[in-house]
Order: structure tokens, then sequence, then C-alpha cells
């Protein structure tokens, strides 16, 4: 299976629209004459249309030189990811490959044809003076049928790919059709061949003193969903972003937890809880060995004694196999799309009656609670104070993300604590990295020892940790009274 990240926009154009000369633009000096092809895609989707909503797009293509099952994930207009299987003997239903990559999305529930696009093209390559590729451009004659309802409908767009070219050559091209009359589309092929029946499953918009938090919860779950596939197949970013939403998540469902069933709340924080810590395994192993490999590597030659990049490569090797292979078992067992289907009911069903008031309390809240935390752990020292402080780390995580809900109607204010709380928040997580590594390169001290190597140099690396974070206490005090300032926090008051 071959992954390839695709940059495009679409264009739509009246009756008559005429490609325009595009050279000119961003570097382009030559267009090749159109080549012509004709593409016929059966879409497949949900009874409910989950795979569209949730920004994935399932076809199998017959004709042009990628004919096969293709996934696409992301939405039109920006960076998507392509992932392609060649056709096979028999194509009943999607392979077992990409129905592995789309269970988030689907909930695992069965897809089944939802859509034929049939594509009249004429696509054309947009060369700079070196004779490189900078971009295609095809113009689509396009027919949909809504294989479910029936609805038909045909229209002209024109579709603008990057090759080599950048971002500043699509603004260029964009002006140019705009200029002859074409009208930049966000949507789909698949998203306009059932436009009629994509409406029906829209979600209620999240209004009332209880929007914000519904908006963010729901920001939170399609981040989830969004990033499963890259995260199935390991992609680090993808990893990192999906364990960053799961912790929002569990921190909004416990900071606003009237607005829901607090038993069935309470039972998805439980599972969100071990979704994250999947995701944990593989992105704590991926860090720590980077941390540990670039340490290594700042030594001096003659302070490297034994083969110790070499140890840890191997043990952080075998850690890193161990978690992914775990990971994708998570993923893609039943469990994970159950908890995202329980996760719709509760951000997507209508929440407590509650008031603006209520909300404001409730961060308020968060954010003493932080407070206190940090407060007594920077009374305790060693390792009673070490756990203290990471206590407090996640505390402050709580309020930061308590905080980032009121964001997009506070403004300005919200956005300044919210980078106060992530200063803050970063130095205390340097601390407990710091923790972790030290515990880390005892152990691989104790099995260097153990098999007759040299040890000085986890030594070295140990004192060298224990030393900068001696260095982070004064750090956190005056992080933690920048993000008190009165003027910091003056509007939290409800």
């Amino acid at each position: 299976m071959a992954t390839v990240v695709e940059r495009e926009r679409k264009y739509s154009g009246d009756e008559g629209f005429q490609l325009p000369d595009l050279t000119g633009c961003g570097g382009v000096v030559t267009m090749s004459d159109a080549t012509v092809s004709d593409l016929d895609a059966v879409y497949w989707d949900t009874d409910d249309l989950l795979l569209l909503r949730s920004g994935h797009a399932l076809r199998r293509r017959t004709g042009g030189h990628d004919a096969g099952w293709h996934l696409k994930v992301g939405a039109v207009g920006g960076a998507r990811v392509e992932h392609q299987f060649p056709a096979g003997a028999s194509d009943d239903g999607p392979p077992a490959e990409l129905v592995a990559l789309i269970r988030g999305a689907s909930r695992g529930r069965p897809v089944a044809p939802a859509a034929r696009v049939v594509n009249h093209r004429r696509e054309r390559r947009l060369l700079d003076a070196d004779g490189r590729v900078l971009a295609e451009v095809a113009e689509d004659d396009v027919r949909s049928e809504d294989l479910v309802d029936g609805a038909a409908r045909t229209w002209h767009e024109i579709e603008i790919e990057l090759v080599e070219g950048d971002e500043g050559l699509l603004d260029a091209l964009g002006e140019r059709l705009g200029a002859a009359g074409a009208r930049e589309v966000a949507v789909s092929k698949s998203h306009r061949a059932v436009a009629g029946r994509i409406e029906r499953f829209d979600d209620e918009p999240a209004d009332g003193p209880a929007g914000p938090v519904l908006g963010y919860a729901r920001a939170q779950r399609d981040a989830i969903v969004g990033n499963h596939a890259a995260a199935y197949q390991g992609d680090e970013e993808a990893i990192h972003d999906m364990r960053i939403a799961t912790r929002r998540l569990r921190a909004t469902l416990r900071t606003f937890r009237g607005l829901w069933d607090r038993r069935e709340s309470e039972a998805v924080r439980a599972e969100l809880r071990w979704l994250g810590g999947e995701l944990g395994r593989v992105r704590d192993t991926q860090v720590m060995a980077a941390r540990l490999t670039e340490a290594v590597h700042d030594l001096p030659d003659d302070l490297v004694l034994g083969p110790v990049a070499a140890r840890i490569g191997e043990r952080f090797a075998a850690d890193l196999a161990g978690a992914t292979v775990a990971l994708r078992s998570a993923l893609d067992s039943d469990r994970c799309p159950e908890l995202l289907a329980r996760l719709d009911r509760l951000v997507d069903g209508a929440p407590a009656d509650v008031g603006r008031r209520w909300v404001d309390r409730r961060i308020g809240k968060a954010v003493r609670r932080a407070d206190e935390r940090l407060d007594r752990a920077l009374t305790v020292d060693g390792p009673a104070g070490d756990a203290a402080l990471h206590e407090a780390r996640k505390k402050h995580k709580a309020a930061r993300y308590a905080v980032e809900v009121r964001e997009p109607s506070a403004g300005r204010p919200a956005a300044r604590l919210v980078k106060r709380f992530k200063a803050l928040q970063d130095l205390l997580g340097t601390h407990q990295d710091s923790v972790v590594t030290r515990e880390t390169l005892r152990r691989q001290a104790l099995q260097a020892y153990a098999d007759g190597e040299n040890t000085f140099t986890y030594g070295l690396l140990h004192a060298r940790q224990a030393e900068a974070a001696g260095h982070d206490r004064p750090a956190v005090l005056r992080a933690r009274d920048r993000a008190r300032r009165r003027k910091v926090r003056r509007w939290l008051k409800p």
C-alpha cells in the first residue's frame, strides 16, 4: 500500500468556463497539452455517511494511472493523506488494510457503496523553466449519482494539485482562475454527490451557555478520529496529537462533569485513559530514545566508555516495537470504535441546562485547583517533591484546557493565560522528563554492570540530568508568578 500527501485546491466554473493561460503564475512557463482520461469511482461509506462527515473518502476507481482503492484523509483545501491500494482480482469490498484505517471514522460499522462519480478529465502539467512539473491542473466534467436516494448531479470542476510547487503557486493560480470566473469550493466530489443526504446528519450547533464546552469536546473527538489512520501506521506526529486530544477530553469531561450523565462520562473517561495509555507507551518511548541518543551524541568521545549508544538503541528499539504492536492492536480492536461511539453520544447529545456563570465557575475552579496543587508541591523536597510536581503539572494541563474552552469568546485575555500556563507546564514537564530520564539511566547502568560493561557514561549523564533539575525550581517560581498576575486573570471572574 502506497501513501502520498496531496496538496490541492478545487474550483467550480459556470457553463462555458474556459481555462485561462496559467503561464506566468509562480514560475510557470509552460502548460503541456491535455491528457484525456475517463475515471469511474464508487465511494463507500456507512449508512449515515460517517466517513465523509469525518473528513474521509473511501473509493474504488477505474481509469487513470492509479486505478484501485483509495482512502483520503483530511479536509479539502489543505494537505490530505491518500492511501492507495491496487485493485485485486476480487473487489467486492475494501481490502482489510484500508478497513483497519477507517475503524475510527466508521466507528467499526460496515461500509457499502454510497455514491458513484464519473469524470471526464483533461489534465495539463505546469512546468518551470527547467522542465520541473510544478503542478497539475485538471478540468473535470463530472456526473454523480447517490446510490441510496438516486439523486443525480452534474458540474464542471477545476482541480489543481501541487507536484514540486509550493503554496505560493497555489495562491497565484487561484487568483488567475478567480479572475476568469472560477470559484473555490471547499467540498469533495463525493460530498457533492450526496449533498442532499449528508445534510440530514449534520451535528446540532453547539449553542447556549454550554456551547463552548461542547464545541471544544467535539473538536478533540474529531482530532482523535482524524489522526486514527496515521497513528495506526506509526506516524509520530499523529500519535502525539491523538494523545493530546485524549488528555483534553478527559480533562474536559471532568472539569465540566455536570453537563453529562455522571456514570457514563466517567466510563468514557476511563476508556480515554486506556487509549491515552496505549498512545503514551509509543510516544514516551520515542521521546526518551531521542533524548538519550542526543545526550550521548553531545558528549566528547573520550567520555563515552563502552557501547552506550548501541545499548540505548537496542533497548528502545525493542520497547518501541512492542509498544507499536500493542497500539495497532488497540486501534484495530472493537474497543476503540466503541469508545468513539459512546463519545459521540455524549458530545453530540443535549447537555444539562446550565448558565454561563456555571461554566465560568468550573473554569475558575480548575485554575484554583492547579494553583493549590503547585503551592503544596513546592513545599516538598526529594522524590516525594518530584511526584508532587508531576501531579501539579497534570492539574495545570487541566486548567489550561479549561481556559481554552473560553478562548474563542474571551479572545486575547484567555489566549494570554493559556500561553502562561503552557510555559509553566513546559517547565514542569522538563523537570518530570529529568526524573524519568535519571531512572532510565539508572536501570541502564545496572544492566551494563551486570553485563560487565563500563557504567561511567551512564553515571555522567545521570549527574548532568540531576544538575539540570536543580535549576528547574527557580524557573518554575518565575513562571508561576507570571501566570498569576492580576492583569492576566482579571477576566476570569464570573
